[in-house]
C-alpha cells in the first residue's frame, strides 16, 4: 500500500505524537512544488513544510527575508495540487505577521486558501497575540524557536541559540507560552542538544528539531539538503542522502556532448513520415509515422 493511499495526517494526530508516550518520531521535510511533494509523499514522511527557505534554495536569494506572502501562497498551491498524504504547513514569511492582527489573520488565511492545513511562524512569547488570533480563525499554528532565520539581522547572523543558562530558560519560557497559546507543535532550530531535550521533556506538544540534537519528537531537513541538490552550504546538522546535483550535472553534460556530436536525437527518437507521405512531398525514405506525445519545451 502506497503512503498516499493511507489516511491523511491531521493536526490532532501530530499533536499527539510525543515520543515519550511510545510514538515514533515525526518526519518533516520541506517541499516547494508538486514533484517535490510527490517524492516526500511516496517516501512516507509525516509533514511537508512549504518553507520560506524557498527564497534561498529555489529563488536564489541570500536569505529568507525577500519572499512575500504571495510567493508562499504560490508554492503552497503547487505542493497542494499533488494531493499528498502528509500534513501541509505553510510558512508565514517575514512581515506577514509583524503587522496588525487583522492583517496577520488575513495573511495566514491566504496560505490556507492555497492548500495548507496549518501555518508556521517564528518567535516566542511576543508572538502569542498573533498566534491566538490565527487560532481563533480556526487555523492551526506551528511555532518556531531558537535560531529563527527571519531574525538574522537582530541575532547577528546564523548563530546557535540558548547556550547560556539565561538564554536556555528564556527559550523554555517561550516554548511554554507557545504551547499555552495553542501551537500544536514547535520547531526547535539551532539550539544545543541538552536545551532541546529540556524543552521537549517539559512541554506536552511535539518538538521538531533542525540542528537541535536527537531528543526532539521529530526532525526536519530541507528537501534540497537531503537530496544533495544544494551543495554550496553544508550546515553541521545536515546529512545528505543523495548527490542529485552531481548526477544532474553529469547527465546534462552527457546530453550536451551527444547533441554536439550528432548522437542525439537518434532515428528512434525522431518522428517520421510514411513512405506515401514522404513521396507526396517529393521526399523519399519515410520511416513510418508514430504517435506524437504531449511533451514540449
Amino acid at each position: 500500500m502506497s503512503p498516499s493511499s493511507l489516511t491523511r495526517v491531521t493536526v490532532p494526530a501530530v499533536r499527539a505524537r510525543k515520543v515519550r508516550n511510545g510514538n515514533e518520531p515525526l518526519v518533516m521535510v520541506t517541499a516547494y512544488d508538486a514533484p517535490g511533494a510527490r517524492i516526500a509523499d511516496e517516501a512516507g514522511v509525516d509533514l511537508i513544510l512549504i518553507g520560506d527557505s524557498v527564497a534561498m534554495v529555489v529563488l536564489g536569494y541570500d536569505d529568507t527575508l525577500q519572499v512575500t506572502i504571495e510567493d508562499m501562497a504560490h508554492h503552497v498551491a503547487a505542493v497542494a495540487r499533488a494531493k499528498p498524504r502528509p500534513l501541509l504547513i505553510g510558512d508565514m514569511p517575514w512581515m506577514s505577521y509583524h503587522v496588525s492582527l487583522k492583517d496577520t489573520v488575513r495573511n495566514a488565511a491566504k496560505l490556507i486558501k492555497a492548500g495548507a492545513h496549518a501555518v508556521k511562524l517564528e518567535g516566542g512569547r511576543k508572538r502569542v497575540p498573533m498566534i491566538q488570533a490565527i487560532i481563533d480563525a480556526e487555523i492551526p499554528v506551528m511555532g518556531h524557536l531558537g535560531l529563527t532565520p527571519q531574525s538574522i539581522n537582530a541575532m547577528g547572523g546564523y548563530r546557535v541559540q540558548g547556550r547560556k543558562p539565561e538564554a536556555a530558560f528564556a527559550l523554555l519560557d517561550d516554548a511554554r507560552a507557545l504551547e499555552e497559546a495553542g501551537c500544536f507543535a514547535i520547531v526547535l532550530e539551532g539550539v544545543p542538544d541538552e536545551v532541546a531535550r529540556m524543552v521537549t521533556d517539559t512541554i506536552n506538544v511535539p518538538t521538531i528539531g533542525i540542528g537541535a540534537g536527537a531528543h526532539c519528537d521529530g526532525q526536519v531537513l530541507v528537501f534540497h539538503d537531503v537530496l544533495g541538490i544544494e551543495d554550496r552550504i553544508t550546515p553541521k546538522f545536515v546529512r545528505r542522502y543523495a548527490s542529485l546535483k552531481r548526477d544532474a550535472v553529469s547527465a546534462m553534460a552527457a546530453f550536451a556532448a551527444d547533441v554536439r556530436a550528432g548522437r542525439f536525437p537518434s532515428a528512434d527518437e525522431s518522428y517520421h513520415l510514411s513512405s506515401e507521405q514522404a513521396e507526396a512531398l517529393g521526399l523519399y525514405g519515410g520511416g513510418g509515422a508514430g504517435p506524437v506525445q504531449a511533451r514540449s519545451a
